[in-house]
């Protein structure tokens, strides 16, 4: 039951129709864990508490560094050198009292996920590394959790729903074991965390509450530099649930319409049939522009609206310079139903 100081608190959100007092009481009872406190972790944690969550957990070993002021949100200069889970932890305390805080000031890996994540109801990944996302998502495939996902680069954001009500997970999307740049490498813009991680608290306060439609089998797509959103649809592949968080996490074959491509295997179907073979760079128009091995430009986040014009006779190659929005991009063109083959290559 909430207290009258809380009523007061969340008078707004209990306003609305689809929230109402049955929805917040549903957020003071809801037990959520965030994987992360970093970029897309402060907003979500910030708005989770602000929002009456009952219970938050804070997973993250790595401590305030002066680069990640700019877009840390919940740390200040003074914060500099001290572990991010427990200093998050003191900060919304002081926001919201009634919000319970758990600190776990480690690094999710094999040997604690399960025991960690099975004390919560649903689970926000915030990291900012591969190898995270897969345990999360193993993790919360073997344990029926589900996960809301958020993952930002550049100007670039991305969002969406994992294994919600034996919907798609992680690995129906992205099989095989990612790897490519990061922020520390590449950059990010400052405000982009925020405009991503309150669309990943969104989706979770809709999944406590049991309203709107969830972003489960669509991944939205969005770019801060030109405000273009766009929403892809994809579907649970047959074997979503067999890869256990105790076995190795390593990659699964990829669907045979779609590979990668070396630049040797490239110069083959270049000197069978240069007619044969359509290229595509797949980075912004800046990238493109400052330097590339020929081809169209269209950016990934455009690629969804772009599908009509990719021809199906033809075999469709993607580059970038990691080869992480390369592939990606072969993955969107592939679940949206298009009959061709297409590859994906890192910059040659």
């Amino acid at each position: 039951m909430l207290e009258i100081q809380e009523r007061k608190r969340y008078s707004r959100q209990i306003l609305l129709p689809e929230v109402g007092l049955a929805g917040q009481e549903k957020l003071k009872a809801s037990k959520i864990l965030v994987v992360g406190a970093g970029g897309l972790g402060c907003p979500v944690l910030l708005y989770l508490a602000a929002a009456g969550a009952g219970s938050l957990g804070i997973v993250d070993d790595d401590t305030v560094d002066v680069t990640n002021l700019h877009r840390q949100i919940l740390y200040s200069s003074d914060d500099v050198g001290k572990n991010k889970s427990a200093t998050a932890a003191n900060k919304l305390s002081a926001i919201n009292p009634f919000v319970q805080i758990h600190s776990y000031p480690v690094r999710l890996a094999e040997e604690n996920a399960a025991e960690i994540v099975s004390e919560y109801d649903l689970v926000i990944d915030a990291s900012d590394n591969f190898p995270t996302r897969y345990l999360v998502n193993d993790v919360c495939v073997k344990l029926d959790k589900p996960f809301v996902f958020g993952s930002i680069l550049r100007f670039e954001g991305q969002v969406s729903v994992f294994n919600y009500h034996n919907g798609p997970t992680y690995r129906c999307l992205f099989p095989d074991a990612e790897d490519g740049d990061n922020c520390e490498e590449a950059g990010v813009i400052g405000i982009l965390p925020g405009i991503i991680g309150t669309y990943m608290t969104n989706e979770a306060i809709k999944i406590i509450c049991g309203i709107g439609d969830v972003l489960s089998g669509k991944l939205m797509l969005i770019n801060a530099l030109n405000g273009s959103v766009q929403l892809f649809e994809f579907a649970r592949s047959a074997a979503a649930g067999d890869i256990k968080p105790s076995e190795p996490r390593t990659a699964e074959k990829p669907e045979p319409a779609i590979g990668e491509l070396t630049y040797e295997e490239f110069e083959s179907l270049q000197m069978e049939d240069p007619e044969q073979v359509h290229l595509v760079d797949v980075r912004e128009y800046n990238e493109f522009e400052a330097d590339n091995f020929g081809g169209i430009n269209i950016p990934l986040s455009e690629i969804p609206e772009s599908i009509a014009s990719f021809p199906q006779d033809k075999k469709i190659i993607f580059y970038c310079q990691s080869g992480k929005r390369s592939s990606q991009a072969a993955r969107l063109l592939l679940q949206s139903g298009f009959k061709g083959q297409s590859f994906w290559a890192k910059q040659w």
